[in-house]
């Protein structure tokens, strides 16, 4: 499940779409999580998006933020 998807109806830029794109991406390789219809992969993207909607377009910040709250329940 592309982040992308979500963010078609969303109120987001160009620019903070590809923050975010970028965001999840990087969070995906660290998380390990290959599958994109990943139930964990989902629950990532949401939580990017919240942070993106509180302005926040630093796409390392962004992944940093996301992957600390969802490590716990992506871990083996």
């Amino acid at each position: 499940m592309p982040i992308y998807r979500l963010l078609q109806n969303g109120a987001f830029g160009p620019e903070a779409t590809k923050a975010m794109g970028a965001a999840f991406e990087d969070a995906l390789r660290e998380l390990n999580l290959t599958d994109r219809n990943d139930p964990i992969a989902e629950i990532l993207a949401l939580k990017i998006i919240e942070i993106g909607r509180h302005g926040d377009l630093d796409p390392a910040r962004i992944r940093e933020l996301a992957v600390k709250d969802i490590r716990p329940f992506a871990s083996p």
